[in-house]
């Protein structure tokens, strides 16, 4: 093989490995199916390459009947998840029928190749693998119009992977090593893998995002994808009330955005919907999983952290958070889906961090309300960070650069 060819070749198996490693991943954590789905893929593609280019220790008839059946093989097989992603296969009389006939034809071209020469069956199942792929870029489109979530994207990828399957043929039957034939086929094949990567992500996220919803109900809060206020009331009230518990330590942060509502003032409640949803995003990606979080009020967030004792400890926590949500963004101002790529505005978050290191003996309205009054005061503070400080009685800045305050806290702690 040419070494231009090898290397389109190497990119397109690099990405397949990519899509499988992530899929794994994914099949881990959650959503196993649409995992799975992904994984295959990336495997009956690769093997498709792997059998066309004719590196399998065959030769002769006998590798052109493996090639015939892999052939169609793979194409039931991306078809059915196709049509699964897509939908097709929750309608059940259409589902029914639209797998009985991928099936039937499938072992029906099988049986009709056993009765042609090796050379002539491999053909037949090179264009039956091609008609499939043709008979689902006619429903993609169909559903395109009809206004599918992914008829469009899937649409793309069909082409592409009609291409990839015409090159891989012509190498199949030919024997060609013309380079231009190998580098388009893998571009298709890498193209055709992205889309799908694409169609399946947008699935995967579409799950978690509904999952999320049934976990918590109306009390799910759809811009921050957090607990809502009257789910975050009750998520302080299962963990300081939790049955046959003794009083356990606790700390309790209060993140309060000071400039939000200056920001909806200025350019509308759109961008202010925008900021609030990168601020609980950033807030989700920087704090430890075993921390619980809700929004506090429509300006703010509350982090519960179990064994919250250590002081400094919530003071690193509240270091992180505020680097990250201080760092600025462009917001888009408009309401329009197409225009939300296009910076409308620079922005960046003044928040206040209430520290508070309690028990859960404490009552839990008390121990809320503090905390954000410790927000809400941090605003005047430098470091944007406040805690209570025992020996003033009151609260004070809590400045990671002067560890004074550890230090009392540790004494008043200790005493």
């Amino acid at each position: 093989m040419d070494n231009v060819a090898a290397a389109f070749w190497g990119a397109f198996f690099c990405t397949a490995t990519l899509m499988l490693v992530i899929s794994l991943a994914a099949f881990l954590r959650s959503q196993r199916r649409v995992a799975l789905m992904a994984a295959l893929t990336s495997v009956f593609s690769a093997g498709f390459v792997v059998a066309y280019l004719g590196w399998l220790p065959l030769d002769g008839p006998a590798e052109a009947r493996v090639l015939a059946h892999v052939a169609v093989l793979t194409a039931v097989t991306l078809a059915l998840m196709l049509m699964s992603t897509m939908g097709m296969l929750r309608h059940a009389a259409l589902g029914r029928a639209g797998v009985a006939m991928l099936v039937g034809g499938g072992a029906l071209v099988l049986v009709a190749g056993w009765l042609l020469a090796a050379e002539q069956a491999l053909a037949l199942s090179s264009v039956a693998a091609f008609a499939v792929g043709a008979g689902m870029l006619v429903a993609a489109t169909r559903g395109a119009l009809r206004g599918d979530r992914a008829g469009w994207t899937a649409v793309a990828g069909l082409v592409f992977m009609l291409v990839a399957i015409a090159g891989l043929s012509w190498i199949a039957l030919s024997r060609t090593r013309a380079w231009p034939v190998h580098a388009l086929s893998a571009t298709a094949g890498v193209a055709y893998l992205c889309v799908i990567a694409a169609v399946l992500w947008a699935r995967y996220s579409y799950l978690l995002e509904l999952s999320e919803v049934l976990a918590h109900g109306p009390s799910y809060d759809p811009v921050t994808r957090m607990r809502s206020h009257s789910e975050t009331g009750q998520m302080v009230g299962d963990v300081f009330f939790q049955r046959n518990a003794e009083a356990r330590p606790i700390g309790v942060l209060a993140v309060v955005v000071a400039n939000l509502y200056a920001l909806e003032n200025l350019h509308g409640r759109a961008a202010f919907n925008h900021a609030l949803f990168v601020c609980a995003g950033r807030l989700r990606r920087v704090v430890p999983q075993n921390v619980e979080m809700g929004r506090l009020g429509e300006d703010g967030f509350l982090l519960l952290v179990p064994n919250g004792t250590d002081l400094e400890r919530l003071a690193v926590l509240a270091v992180q958070i505020r680097d990250r949500l201080a760092r600025p963004l462009s917001l888009s101002t408009a309401r329009d889906p197409a225009a939300l790529e296009q910076a409308g505005t620079s922005w960046g978050a003044d928040v206040g961090i209430g520290v508070l290191s309690t028990s859960t003996q404490v009552r839990p309205s008390q121990a809320v309300s503090t905390a954000r009054a410790m927000a809400r005061t941090a605003w005047s503070y430098g470091s944007r960070m406040a805690f209570f400080d025992p020996e003033a009685g009151q609260i004070a800045e809590l400045d990671t650069r002067a560890p004074a305050w550890v230090a009392r806290a540790a004494a008043a702690a200790a005493a």
